[in-house]
């Protein structure tokens, strides 16, 4: 498998890549410097479209819009420089912001966020209806999410405990439960970041400073690892007509002599497995 690296914008935390299928377009954001990228792959053209507040992660809505997860717990809706407020603040975040989200089959959005100074993060779940519902508490940091083929299944990453949690999943509720490791990493070799789930059911996790993305197979056995020119791999997702692409960002864009010749870029890699279609938010629709 052959790395081909797609723009470089020295990202600080590049993170989120997101296929939109309406558009054949990525999307993948710089979350500190609130800036979001999107990428062509028919012309090779990539551009940035949106620079302001930190944006942990977003979502797809079904109307095409992209749902930005933002500081101070702010939710806010973008459509090619339109933006739309649904959620100002959320108090308990006003000191921190969110990190990693991720739309279910039924329009609701799993959103994580990072510590504050006084207490651990939490995964919260936000229904279509605006309703928001705490999940989890005293997670290190919230990252990379993703379902079982069969929908029964969530899994869950907390990094700073170098775990990736599998939870069984009601479609119906949107509840979780039945918390198991399903993936501990050594320590000394990075922590585990974002996800994304093939179609084969294996799931893709990057390592932050781990230099690699790797496989594992449904029952938590590491099947591949593919190394990467820089330490901080944060997020992969399949995207492309046919999902047989996979984009990954990476961070450290700023200190590439430390942290890598291709820190902070997004790379693409076609490993012959297809992946699926991310689920779409119907948040405030």
């Amino acid at each position: 498998m052959e790395l081909e690296r797609i723009a470089d914008y020295e990202c600080i935390t590049g993170e989120n890549p997101l296929w939109h299928p309406d558009e054949g377009r990525l999307y993948w954001v710089d979350i500190p410097t609130g800036r979001l990228f999107r990428y062509d792959p028919r012309t090779g053209h990539h551009e940035q479209c949106l620079e302001g507040e930190p944006i942990g992660g977003f979502t797809i809505q079904a109307d095409g819009a992209l749902l930005l997860f933002m500081a101070r717990g702010a939710v806010r809706v973008w459509h090619d420089g339109f933006i739309k407020t649904l959620i100002e603040e959320i108090p308990d975040e006003r000191t921190t912001r969110f990190n990693d989200v991720i739309a279910d089959p039924e329009g609701r959005v799993f959103c994580g966020t990072m510590p504050t100074s006084e207490r651990l993060g939490r995964l919260y779940r936000l229904d279509p209806d605006g309703r928001l519902t705490i999940l989890l508490e005293g997670i290190g940091t919230s990252n990379g999410l993703g379902f079982t083929p069969d929908l029964q299944g969530l899994y869950y990453t907390d990094s700073r405990r170098r775990v990736i949690y599998l939870f069984d999943y009601d479609r119906a509720t949107g509840a979780i439960s039945n918390q198991r490791i399903f993936v501990r990493t050594p320590e000394g070799e990075g922590v585990p970041d974002g996800l994304t789930v093939d179609a084969e059911g294996y799931v893709w996790s990057a390592r932050w400073d781990g230099s690699a993305l790797y496989r594992y197979a449904p029952d938590g056995r590491e099947v591949l690892r593919l190394p990467f020119p820089a330490k901080k791999v944060s997020c992969p997702t399949f995207g492309g007509a046919d999902y047989k692409d996979l984009y990954v960002t990476t961070a450290g864009g700023r200190n590439k002599a430390e942290e890598g010749p291709g820190a902070g870029a997004l790379f693409r890699v076609r490993p012959g497995i297809r992946g699926v279609p991310e689920f779409r938010s119907h948040i405030g629709l």
